[in-house]
């Protein structure tokens, strides 16, 4: 048998199945990422998979491979987003960030520390993986494209909220490294230290000023040279993948979050010539290639569940999952937002619908290889059934719950 043909007509019918199946599944209660699980499921257990198809086991590529997906998401959330800067026209995102992303970090990680029993480091980590909403896997009720963006309060918290707290959360998968090097006989001090004035200061810092500098820099390039200079004038939207991989190596060369800096870039960038066409250009090469990358991810986490990644999973981690997406995220959504004049349905949805996604599997990657965590099979086990109930949940419902709330008169409650 030639295994290289028929690879090849594996990726060719997958890559062809992302441009054609949207179209088939808008109208039905089933998404694109359902089905991508669905078929590395599928195929993984046909050929048998062994326990090799764990991420523990390439634990470099599967955060390399997350986290290039989630800076080509950003890219294209932040293009999304013509509303200006402001501390009264950002007020959800803000409520969201300050509020409700540190209770759910600070509610999973004691129901993972009283419930699950997990280590101090562990509990904390889980907290910290799975509060950020998740960029890639959140389009269905993001902003519209450059041009045709349905400007309603509810896609805009959860547009903006997606890119911001994927650079935010770091700061805590920084404070679980850091409980855990304590556990493991560090000083106290120094670890609280480090992680107050770099991981909190710093780093956040050089994130939010490289990421605007970056994206005046690369308006520049695109819109204020000479005609015959000009990126926009030549219409390539490739330059969109060049500006995010700019953006975040930059940033990452100067110790500073990448991936904040990649979305403000983009929202800053976004700002210049609003109307241009050539924003939609950008933001459209973008989301290709961020389809297929996640693509590429879902089939390969379908396949990780068929080789046994969720047999680490206990009943008490069921719980803590199940507890996090229904009761945590949407009460700790629900406070997050109290007192904004938005409609209590809104507010509902908001809080509702806190997917989580690939961003969670680079942050445990991310932590699992840069410090001494115990657990990590349960840790991915939890995750990857916090991730698989979301994207079954979350997928369903997202379509006919948007309809619903778009197609209401709008009216205070």
């Amino acid at each position: 048998m030639n295994l290289y043909a028929l690879f090849l007509d594996f990726v060719g019918l997958v890559i062809l199945a992302a441009a054609w199946l949207p179209l088939l599944l808008r109208a039905l209660p089933l998404s694109l990422p359902i089905f991508c699980v669905l078929l590395g499921y599928g195929v993984f257990s046909i050929f048998s998979p062994s326990s090799e198809t764990h991420p523990s086991s390439y634990p470099e590529a599967t955060e390399r491979i997350t986290e290039i997906v989630v800076i080509v998401s950003l890219m294209g959330a932040g293009l999304k987003i013509r509303r200006p800067w402001g501390w009264r026209r950002w007020l959800p995102t803000w409520r969201l960030l300050a509020v409700t992303m540190p209770l759910c970090i600070l509610g999973m990680a004691l129901t993972g520390w009283w419930l699950v029993g997990l280590a101090p480091a562990a509990a904390m980590l889980i907290g910290a993986v799975l509060a950020p909403t998740d960029p890639v896997l959140a389009s269905d009720i993001q902003l519209g494209p450059p041009g045709n963006e349905e400007e309603s309060e509810t896609r805009f918290a959860l547009t903006s909220e997606a890119g911001l707290n994927d650079g935010l959360a770091f700061p805590f998968t920084h404070l679980a490294i850091a409980v855990a090097a304590v556990a493991a006989g560090g000083s106290f001090s120094t670890e609280l230290s480090n992680w107050v004035l770099y991981s909190v200061g710093w780093k956040i810092a050089a994130g939010i000023a490289l990421g605007y500098l970056s994206g005046r820099l690369f308006a520049s390039l695109m819109f204020r040279l000479p005609n015959a200079a000009r990126l926009a004038s030549g219409g390539d939207g490739f330059a969109a993948v060049g500006a995010t991989l700019a953006a975040y190596g930059f940033t990452e060369l100067a110790h500073g979050y990448g991936f904040l800096a990649v979305f403000v870039a983009a929202v800053t960038l976004r700002r210049t010539e609003t109307g241009h066409v050539y924003h939609k250009q950008l933001h459209d090469f973008a989301e290709q290639v961020e389809r297929l990358l996640m693509l590429l991810v879902l089939v390969l986490f379908g396949g990780m569940i068929a080789a046994g990644l969720l047999e680490a999973l206990t009943w008490p981690a069921v719980l803590a999952g199940l507890a996090f997406l229904f009761v945590i995220r949407p009460v700790c959504g629900w406070i997050g937002l109290t007192g904004l004049p938005q409609p209590r349905t809104e507010k509902a949805v908001i809080a509702f619908f806190g997917i989580r996604g690939i961003g969670s599997f680079y942050y445990l990657a991310y932590a699992l290889n840069h410090s001494t965590i115990d657990g990590a099979d349960q840790l991915w086990a939890l995750v990857g059934f916090v991730v698989l109930v979301s994207i079954v949940v979350h997928g369903i419902t997202v379509t006919p719950l948007m309809k619903l709330l778009e197609g209401r008169p709008k009216r205070a409650e």
